[in-house]
């Protein structure tokens, strides 16, 4: 006898739930794995440590200050400092912003991978982003790479719904959505401008037609025409990246490598030209960005992984398209173990990264600590003690701890980086420097750590490091996580 009642798994509300899972899913593991660890130990590196000490001032301030150093940032500057006023200055404020972003990421990539391969592919895709390395590090960082990912994502899943049925209703508005999305990422990070090539190489893949093809290049013309104030004005601050180093053949095996993944998954994909696929929209977004990198690096060094994140995604969505695949195969004869391919893949996978995943989550990930640093003066410090910073970047540990160096005297801080509209202040001339330390007793120097610490480079910092080594012997000395300050006193 049969039953009347139709079976749930087949039920309509059933479909619709799954169809959510294949997006929710990737979104409650990219939160869960952001999560963990966010603090990392009550640890903020100096990159960090600009987002912190800028979102604090008030916002003419921060305008003011983005004529002369960090353009590039403002807008990314602007949105912390009102999450700062609404939240309060916390590493959970700070680091959160990525965390969601990210997991907007995976939700991109889990509905455009289901959208081309099916639901295997884009859970696994999904699942799969914030386990990626680079990932991994950026899911907690309280700078703006990881919502330029998330704009890609945005913009990607736009334009393969654009693609499918870009002459439908609220077309236009899907197409208005498109251009805005590339717009912000570009104000967050001009080059994330790179995506609009890496979409080009998609719809030359697809034989996109004639009228897509005027749409997609009159939206993307709009949000180039809205960033290229911002990237000329930002040309005049490329004194900022002059520490990158020029382009490498040993800094392009990285790169080679994500490429070979990558087209491993787009072969699984049986990619074809006509067909909008996963190889069709994600081997693009991962090379063009890379590629793209490199080559602009041949005029000018630029070359670091964070300034294309976003190509990550494009990687992600190959991985999908390998698992999709992987799942395919199995189903006829394994239906169970198709079914399961996917959640013991990235249980192993996530498994075998352990040790990278809590790597990202120590304070020792990151090049230095701000906040330790500070703990360490406030230990060490007297009244009327005076304080320098070698190189002056360093004082950034007091612009975001100022309350670990009340009672210092900052000698050689001739205007504060709040009325110099800069970073780190404007400090005085190398003589006046060395006259106010010869009127100190005792002297706390903030600097790096020996293992990571250069030369002095700058006059002012010579004659600060001349003045201590000729006229003051060290009393105490303290490293932690990648900074130093060393206690000075007056010979007699």
């Amino acid at each position: 006898m049969t039953s009347d009642i139709p079976a749930i798994a087949d039920s309509p509300l059933s479909v619709r739930r799954r169809r959510h899972l294949v997006w929710l899913l990737p979104v409650l593991w990219t939160v869960a794995l952001g999560l963990w660890g966010l603090s990392r130990q009550d640890s903020v590196w100096r990159d960090e440590a600009a987002t912190w000490q800028v979102a604090g001032r008030p916002a003419g301030e921060i305008w003011r200050m983005l004529g002369n150093v960090d353009a590039v940032h403002g807008l990314y500057y602007l949105l912390m400092h009102c999450l700062f006023e609404v939240f309060g200055a916390s590493t959970a404020t700070l680091r959160l912003p990525s965390v969601l972003a990210v997991a907007g990421a995976a939700a991109c990539v889990a509905l455009i991978g289901r959208r081309l391969a099916g639901p295997a592919a884009g859970l696994g895709g999904g699942l799969a982003l914030g386990l990626l390395p680079a990932v991994q590090f950026y899911l907690q960082e309280g700078r703006p790479y990881a919502l330029v990912a998330a704009g890609a994502g945005v913009s990607t899943l736009l334009l393969v719904s654009l693609a499918g049925s870009g002459r439908g209703r609220g077309a236009r508005l899907r197409w208005t959505a498109y251009g805005t999305t590339v717009l912000v990422c570009a104000l967050l990070n001009w080059l994330s401008l790179l995506v609009l090539p890496a979409h080009a190489v998609t719809l030359w893949w697809v034989r996109a037609g004639r009228g897509l093809w005027l749409r997609w290049a009159a939206y993307g013309a709009v949000a180039v025409a809205g960033a290229l104030p911002l990237v000329l004005f930002s040309r005049s601050q490329s004194e900022q990246v002059s520490w990158i180093p020029p382009l490498t053949w040993h800094m392009l095996i990285g790169p080679a490598l994500l490429l070979a993944v990558g087209a491993v998954g787009a072969l699984a994909d049986r990619p074809a030209r006509g067909r909008l696929s996963l190889a069709a929209v994600g081997l693009p977004l991962l090379a063009v960005p890379q590629l793209g990198l490199a080559g602009l690096s041949l005029a000018q060094p630029l070359f670091q992984d964070r300034y294309v994140l976003f190509s990550m995604v494009g990687l992600a969505l190959l991985i999908g398209a390998g698992l999709g695949a992987a799942v395919r195969a199995c189903a006829p004869r394994f239906p169970r173990g198709a079914d399961l391919l996917v959640p013991g893949v990235v249980g192993v996978a996530a498994l075998a990264l352990l040790p990278v995943e809590l790597g990202k989550r120590a304070p020792a990930s990151r090049i230095d600590d701000v906040l330790a640093v500070a703990g360490e003066v406030s230990g060490l410090k007297r009244d009327g003690d005076a304080v320098v910073f070698v190189p002056a970047a360093r004082r950034d540990t007091a612009l975001v701890s100022p309350g670990a160096f009340t009672g210092l005297a900052d000698v050689a801080l001739a205007e504060t980086p709040v009325a110099s509209a800069t970073l780190k202040g404007e400090e005085a001339e190398p003589d006046r420097i060395r006259a106010a330390l010869l009127g100190q007793r005792r002297v706390l120097l903030v600097t790096d750590a020996a293992e990571v610490a250069k030369p002095p480079s700058a006059e002012r910092d010579r004659a600060k490091a001349a003045v201590l080594r000729e006229h003051f012997e060290m009393v105490a000395d303290r490293q932690v996580r990648g900074r130093r300050v060393t206690v000075f006193e007056r010979r007699r």
